[in-house]
């Protein structure tokens, strides 16, 4: 199913943005206007570090936590579970989200595009990124860069070189931060200033150390710090005392050198394929899910070369990881052509999130956002969005 296109967001736009929001009309994406007030609970748990420290928060009058909304994409996932009807379905959306600024307003417009449901995941992928190029240069952007990554191949990698669970977490957020290995590595030894407490901790019961952290934090008048709870700030210490009384569940020093080489392999698609294949080989790695990671990846490059995209000028980086928790595959932005900016477009596949959100089932998903005030500042300063509060 796909929601009728057109709504409230069409009304009041600049001439491009109109264009945008036609062409993924055209492509049968669905125009939707999620809430602005939002649960905060999933963009504390599902979402990046990055924009949990970021999110505006307030309560409704019994005290439950809300946020303006930060981002779309979970927004739109709520929505289709909610109206979706357990089906497939395209979606489009424009209007204002909320992050505390850098050097950036706290208010600026997104538009986009979410597909839900769809099981031509090589085919969904590229659509998608086809779809925002097609959206830049309705914005009158067509000197860009793309810049491709895949979490789904860097988490195959992980689970065949037998990387424990923790360590795992700890590399995927390392890399998606862009920060050293050190902290993950076996034998590197770095001074923890929780070391006393991460030492007391050691064999305890986790809910007297839940009990204990939560009343620390009560009594100093903290509910959360850096958007996590009580609970998971708890879950965080035991994790790594349990790391710390085993010696260091992290990455040994082989695995850590074969990841390295994962991390800097760069270049088209094409040529990215080829030297994960090297790779696979000298490491003589036989894991089928990783093989089947690769396989997908080859597919959808085949995908984009049918849309007609130009492969050979994409660049395919494997230290590239968007700081996003929830995306487990495909990844990509698009920055303007020339020395490096924030992206102009960001998107990628969240096969995971429907079902954290809810879902009874994995849901596959995909989609991509476009930054409007960056794209073209002038050309959408004005809205007359009625999702504005």
């Amino acid at each position: 199913m796909n929601p009728e296109p057109g709504g409230a967001i069409a009304g009041g736009r600049s001439h491009g943005t109109a264009r945008l929001l036609a062409q993924f009309a055209d492509a049968g994406y669905g125009a939707v206007t999620p809430p602005v007030l939002q649960p905060v609970e999933p963009f504390l748990e599902l979402s990046g570090e990055d924009i949990r420290r970021r999110i505006f928060v307030t309560q409704d009058a019994g005290g439950a936590e809300l946020c303006l909304r930060p981002e779309f994409t979970i927004p739109v996932c709520r929505h289709h579970l909610a109206h979706g009807a357990g089906g497939s379905a395209d979606y489009s959306y424009c209007g204002p989200v909320f992050r505390l600024g850098r050097e950036e307003p706290d208010e600026f417009l997104q538009a986009g595009i979410e597909s839900i449901g769809r099981t031509d995941v090589p085919a969904a992928d590229a659509e998608v990124l086809g779809l925002a190029l097609e959206g830049l240069s309705a914005l009158g952007r067509s000197d860009v860069a793309v810049r491709l990554g895949d979490m789904g191949l860097l988490d195959a990698l992980l689970d065949a070189l037998a990387v424990p669970p923790a360590a795992k977490r700890r590399t995927l957020r390392a890399i998606a931060a862009g920060r050293s290995l050190d902290e993950v590595t076996n034998g590197v030894r770095q001074e923890d200033p929780h070391a006393g407490l991460l030492a007391a901790i050691q064999g305890q019961d986790p809910r007297g150390v839940r009990a204990f952290v939560e009343d620390v934090l009560s009594i100093a008048g903290i509910s959360r710090v850096g958007g996590r709870s009580a609970g998971e700030i708890a879950e965080r210490f035991l994790s790594k005392a349990a790391a710390q009384a085993s010696g260091g569940a992290g990455l040994n020093p082989e695995n850590r050198a074969l990841v390295e080489r994962y991390r800097a392999i760069a270049g088209d698609p094409d040529a990215a394929a080829l030297a994960m294949r090297e790779l696979i080989r000298t490491a003589g790695l036989d894991h089928p899910p990783l093989e089947a990671a690769l396989g997908l990846f080859e597919e959808r490059t085949g995908f984009m070369a049918a849309r007609g995209l130009s492969v050979e000028r994409f660049a395919f980086s494997g230290g590239f990881a968007r700081n996003l928790d929830y995306y487990t595959g495909f990844i990509f932005e698009v920055t303007a052509a020339g020395p490096s900016g924030p992206p102009l477009v960001g998107g990628g596949r969240y096969d995971g999130l429907l079902q954290h959100l809810g879902s009874p089932i994995p849901v596959p998903a995909v989609g991509c956002a476009v930054w409007l005030s960056r794209v073209a500042p002038s050309d959408t300063s004005q809205t007359s969005d009625t999702s504005h509060p």
